[in-house]
């Protein structure tokens, strides 16, 4: 009774964390690997909240001192992983955007440039009209157009 508290607050905010994240399952569009291995971590949570001696009979088997010792390595550990997946997610969609940058920016300049030379379908009718049919009449602007 003496850990009540402390261990209820431990379990609130793993079962927190789990709702958050399921609540955006279908949002966050995660690979499996890492939706068993967060649901993994919060049960190991869970139980070790509730059994830290377990936690030092396994820190002890693994030759380390104490269970939060063990605890403390495998956070370290976890928070690499977390930093190392953010930054190569960031320099994906940097990446992409960078692509999709680089093609709106072709498809711009073609387009001015069309305006610019003339487009190729204004083209097209030019040697239309020279070859003899009858040019369609240009549309008017809506500037010029009388009443």
């Amino acid at each position: 009774m003496k850990y009540f508290w402390i261990q209820l607050l431990l379990i609130a905010g793993s079962v927190s964390m789990a709702l958050m994240f399921i609540r955006t399952w279908g949002q966050a569009k995660n690979r499996a690997w890492k939706r068993i291995a967060f649901s993994l971590f919060v049960v190991v949570n869970v139980y070790a909240v509730l059994r830290p001696t377990d936690v030092t009979w396994v820190a002890h088997q693994l030759g380390v001192g104490r269970g939060t010792d063990l605890v403390l390595y495998v956070m370290v550990l976890a928070m690499g992983f977390l930093t190392l997946n953010t930054f190569l997610r960031f320099r994906s969609l940097e990446k992409k955007l960078t692509d999709l940058a680089r093609t709106v920016a072709l498809s711009e300049g073609a387009r001015h440039n069309d305006a610019r030379l003339g487009s190729p379908a204004a083209n097209v009718t030019a040697v239309v009209t020279e070859a003899g049919s009858e040019p369609e009449p240009e549309p008017a602007d809506s500037d010029t157009v009388k009443a």
